[in-house]
Parts: structure tokens; C-alpha cells; sequence
């Protein structure tokens, strides 16, 4: 179906920079006294609250934020959580071409601990085997984007060979991958651009160099929480430090997605892959500001101004 509010032609005119490909769903909001949760009969926690964003809304929102032409794709049910999904996009102006998901829009419960860290349980029951997001349709947004990233939502891994066809170039976040799970590997090796986290890793660069060597990265970045971020470029290793977040650490939600997003600036704009990097920490330190409860991004104009102060605008070579 076409996008909300804008015509294929409109499409063709004005171009996308980012076409954004699944990761549409809901999150319900659970604030713990701990993580671990000790067993227990019952917990009295604060309001539970249920909000629209999950990977593929935030790295929407985020790159959108930064100043990029951003267009989503995805499969979204006709459901009140749907409608959630619809409502956040129309507000933040981005423009969503939806497919039905029969079997529902995809939702999670996130707990979070008091130290901001976060414990995702995914509801794997919404996607169906026959699932598809249309050629056509991917075909059509892939010829006048700059850009393809690819959630890992099923069915997402069937457009990586439209997206080839069409040239556009292609990232993917892996989350927390083993290295090892069947599932990832289209995503991983299809890619140019892979995000993943070390938080499952036994050996990150042993995962990284592994990423590289069997697939079509350019580039591999690692994330690793406080200890800041692992860059793969050309066969170098280099490490990225963690940025000063701008006020409290409250939540770790959506900071790989904001990390993505920050990268996929700079990249978009021919920076340097450690100054893209850069530019991920200081939108992942952001989004850990921000309670999971509320859909915040940081803009542009907050980027450049914390580079600037943190570098003075200086460029350095990866």
C-alpha cells in the first residue's frame, strides 16, 4: 500500500535517504527493583506503560532526527498496537508503508532495572511463515534510496536480495548474536554495514573478523555498553570510547538503535569510520537519558554541538 500521506511519484521526486526495513512493533514498559529478578509471587512496580517503538521505529526516528529522508517498511497488524505504530509515525512526520501481519503487530515486555539496564521478552507469535514483505513494493522504495537498513524481523532477510538487485548499499544491527545462531547469518554476511552487540559474545573479534571475512562488510562495530564500542575497518581494530552522557544514565533502551543511527549519519555524509563511530556513541549516550517510556531521539543540531565540544570539529583517520 503506499506510504501515509505520500504518493508513489512524490516518493520518486524526493528521494529517500534511509529506507528503513521492519523492527515496527510495541513496547510494554516495566520498571523492576532489580536485575536479576528474584523469584518471587508478585512485585508492586510503577505504572506499566505501553508505547510504539521497537529497532526499526528508533533507527527511524533517529536518522529522520539527523536531517536524512527517511521512509519505514514493515508488516503491522490491524490491531490497537498497529494503531500505535501508525500514530507514532504521522507524528513524527515519517512516512510508513505498512503490510498486514496477520498474526498481529509485534510487541515485547522490557523490564528495567533501576541502573538503567534492560531485559527484553519478545513475543515471537506474530510472524508467520508465509510472511513477506512485497518484491515489488521493495523493489520500487530500493530505486530511489541512498540507503537499505535491515531489521532483523522476520521476514526481513527476503529483501536482502532485492536490495542487492537494486544497488542500494545495506546495514544491519545484530543485536545480541552468539556468533554462532543460523538465523543471523543472511543478515550478517549480506551487509555492508553491521552493527552488533558483544554483550553474547565469548570473542568479539574473533566474531567481528569472522563477519568480514565471510561476508560484504566494509565495516563491523561492536557495541559494548560502558566500555564504549570495537571498530572493524580494512582488517584494523580500533576501540571507540564511551561519550559523557548529557544528563543521567535513567535507560539503556534504544542506545544500539541510536548508535546505528548516529553511524548511518556520518556515513550517509562521507565521514571517516571513527568519525561515524563518534557520532553513534554521542547518540547512544543520549537515548540513555531517556526513559524507556517516552520516544526520544536526539537531533542533529545536539550531535554536531557535542562533537564539536568533545573534538573541536577535529577529524581523526580509522
Amino acid at each position: 500500500m503506499p506510504p501515509e500521506n505520500q504518493s508513489a511519484n512524490e516518493i520518486s521526486e524526493s528521494g529517500i535517504d534511509v529506507l528503513v526495513l521492519g523492527g515496527a512493533g510495541v513496547d510494554s514498559i516495566v520498571y523492576v527493583p532489580e536485575l536479576p529478578l528474584p523469584f518471587a509471587d508478585s512485585y508492586m512496580v510503577p505504572a506499566i506503560d505501553m508505547r510504539a517503538g521497537q529497532t526499526g521505529d528508533f533507527v527511524s526516528m533517529g536518522v529522520q532526527a539527523l536531517g536524512l529522508r527517511t521512509h519505514h517498511l514493515d508488516m503491522i497488524g490491524a490491531d490497537h498496537e498497529g494503531d500505535l505504530v501508525r500514530a507514532l509515525h504521522r507524528e513524527r512526520g515519517i512516512p510508513l508503508t505498512e503490510v498486514l501481519q496477520p498474526g498481529g503487530t509485534k510487541r515485547a515486555v522490557n523490564l528495567v532495572g533501576p541502573d538503567g539496564r534492560r531485559l527484553s521478552l519478545y513475543d515471537d507469535s506474530r510472524s508467520q511463515e508465509a510472511d513477506r514483505l512485497p518484491p515489488a513494493t521493495v523493489e520500487a522504495l530500493a530505486a530511489v534510496s541512498r540507503h537499505a537498513h535491515v531489521s532483523l524481523t522476520y521476514p526481513c532477510a527476503f529483501t536482502l536480495p532485492t536490495l542487492r538487485a537494486a544497488g542500494v548499499s545495506v546495514s544491519t544491527d545484530l543485536h545480541n548474536w552468539d556468533g554462532i545462531e543460523p538465523y543471523h547469518e543472511a543478515f550478517a554476511y549480506e551487509a555492508d554495514l553491521v552493527f552488533l552487540s558483544t554483550a553474547a559474545l565469548a570473542d568479539p573479534e574473533k566474531t567481528m573478523r569472522q563477519i568480514a571475512a565471510r561476508g560484504r562488510a566494509q565495516v563491523v562495530v561492536a557495541t559494548a555498553g560502558a566500555e564504549g564500542a570495537h571498530l572493524l575497518v580494512d582488517g584494523e581494530l580500533s576501540h571507540v570510547p564511551t561519550v559523557t552522557p548529557p544528563a543521567p544514565v535513567v535507560d539503556s533502551n534504544g542506545a544500539g538503535d541510536a548508535f546505528a543511527s548516529g553511524y548511518l549519519f556520518g556515513w550517509l555524509a562521507g565521514e571517516s569510520p571513527l568519525r561515524c563511530a563518534r557520532y553513534g556513541a554521542i547518540a547512544g549516550a543520549y537515548a540513555c537519558t531517556v526513559p524507556a517510556t517516552r520516544a526520544d531521539v536526539v537531533s542533529r543540531e545536539q550531535l554536531l554541538a557535542q562533537d564539536a565540544k568533545s573534538h573541536g570539529g577535529t577529524e581523526e583517520r580509522a
